[in-house]
């Protein structure tokens, strides 16, 4: 059960190493294009399309319908990965139980945004857990785990895809120790942890600089927390008074003699915003963003 280019790394791996995979369970199809009137299909329906899986879409995961469909594969145990919360009666199902592959170390770091919230906390590592699912979101029981460096110049799309392949491979370690019946789940109440950190949902406010609350470190980490997507993102006054979002994909705290870059000063330092985004612009590095923009009377704030 999944949706996006994560869950498909994982049933890829299933599919190639020969895991009987009996049924797929993904999101509805999305609207898509100006004027909504396109569906396009989940990453994961694509795939299992392309391999002859059956593909179950439920609006409601309670429809009865769809439940009935479920249960007549006959499943005998159910994998989640980046896919919604499940009522009871569907991660109840299968004999064996339903896990999910979460990306971090739980119980770090629970919620819908893991990797983002890892890399802007400044963690030096991270990792996947399996654990089978409970009623309460990323607390059930944990099978397995394994953790990674984040290096410091790491963004979001570098740990994602590490996590992503990393988290493929655990996958089949967990049925295979599923299947011979030698696993002894961990209550995560009983593994030692300090402050738990978590990792909610990411809104577009979430994602704005304030730049008063930031150290250079911090402020470092944010932008490359969001970096590429959703987007760290600040505010542009012109010299003429003209305000513009300014989206920041990238910076440093450091910068070469010659090079071009956009300073922030900050109560510890100056930032550099190396790789940005005008509203209604392409994005471009810095040195290109210059070369048309004088920052000469400009504020970012």
């Amino acid at each position: 059960m999944g949706t996006p280019e994560f869950a498909v790394e994982t049933l890829r791996a299933l599919v190639e190493n020969n895991y009987n995979v009996v049924a797929v369970v993904t999101m509805p199809d999305k609207p898509v294009g100006r004027h909504h009137d396109t569906l396009q299909a989940s990453p994961v329906k694509q795939y299992a399309l392309l391999h002859g899986l059956p593909v179950l879409q439920p609006e409601r995961l309670k429809d009865e319908v769809f439940l009935d469909e479920l249960r007549s594969y006959k499943a005998d145990i159910q994998v989640v990965v980046a896919f919604r919360m499940l009522p009871e009666v569907v991660w109840a199902m299968p004999p064996k139980g339903t896990f999910n592959l979460h990306a971090a170390l739980l119980p770090q770091y629970r919620g819908a945004a893991p990797i983002n919230w890892a890399i802007i906390n400044g963690e030096t590592h991270t990792g996947v857990t399996t654990f089978f699912l409970d009623h309460d979101i990323d607390t059930g029981r944990i099978i397995h785990q394994q953790a990674c460096d984040i290096a410091e110049t790491d963004n979001v799309e570098d740990v994602y895809d590490r996590l992503m392949h990393m988290g493929a491979k655990l996958v089949m370690q967990t049925l295979d120790d599923v299947e011979a019946g030698c696993v002894q789940p961990i209550a995560q109440d009983d593994m030692p942890h300090g402050q738990l950190h978590p990792a909610p949902k990411i809104f577009k406010d979430t994602c704005r600089i304030v730049w008063s609350r930031h150290t250079v470190k911090s402020a470092y980490d944010f932008i490359r927390g969001l970096s590429p997507y959703p987007g760290a993102w600040t505010m542009l006054r012109d010299a003429k008074g003209r305000e513009a979002v300014l989206k920041v994909y990238g910076s440093c705290r450091e910068v070469q003699k010659g090079s071009a870059a956009i300073p922030v000063t900050l109560s510890d330092g100056t930032l550099y915003l190396t790789d940005i985004q005008l509203a209604g612009k392409r994005r471009m590095s810095a040195a290109d963003f210059l070369r048309g923009f004088s920052m000469e009377g400009a504020t970012i704030f």
